[in-house]
């Protein structure tokens, strides 16, 4: 059997991130997603070495190289959409999950085992998942605050709504208050300032 897989993943480059908004710069759920895995990866060996951790970072970062997984069958869906009332969560979970099922199943039946823990998110370890989760938010956020260095008051309501929902994480996961502290600041100078 010829598997569909890899052929699917590699259409992630073509899925618009933020379809519904202006953007100065656009962004691929490819892009977003390889951030993802490194700000996972980071956050996994900064709890390991600050906050006696356990994680395997590697193991965070593939979780989340997959976390959009069912965008390359449904595109990206906008927040406000998607969390609009709990019956319409409720369904696109279900549609999102029923994607990630359809991408597992086109791989070799050997590999499905081996995979389904990583593509589909019912399946994927909690404490795994609240780190890609994490991740996922701050990657975002760091969108919506290069955005708005650039003048683009679009994402202003998304920054707002991005740093509540940091600040949750930043109470329960010290390893993302630490992220923030350390790396925030300088992912907005210049390439100069850069290299001082």
């Amino acid at each position: 059997m010829n598997s569909a897989f890899l052929a699917w993943i590699l259409r992630m480059p073509l899925i618009k991130r933020w379809a519904l908004m202006h953007a100065v710069k656009n962004e691929n759920v490819a892009e977003h997603s390889h951030q993802v895995a490194v700000i996972a990866h980071l956050l996994a060996v900064i709890r390991n070495t600050y906050f006696k951790g356990t994680l395997n970072a590697e193991k965070a970062a593939t979780i989340a190289l997959y976390h959009e997984v069912s965008e390359t069958k449904l595109q990206d869906i906008n927040h406000v959409t998607k969390y609009h009332n709990p019956d319409l969560t409720r369904e696109f979970k279900k549609i999102e999950e029923m994607a990630e099922l359809e991408c597992l199943k086109t791989l070799p039946v050997e590999l499905q085992p081996i995979f389904k823990p990583l593509l589909v998110q019912k399946e994927v370890d909690p404490e795994y998942k609240a780190l890609v989760k994490a991740a996922d938010l701050i990657s975002a956020y760091l969108k919506a605050c290069d955005e708005l260095r650039f003048q683009n008051s679009e994402f202003s309501h998304v920054k707002t709504r991005l740093e509540k929902m940091l600040m949750e994480f930043r109470n329960t996961m010290p390893e993302v208050d630490y992220f923030l502290t350390i790396f925030q600041e300088k992912c907005f100078v210049s390439v100069d300032q850069l290299a001082e």
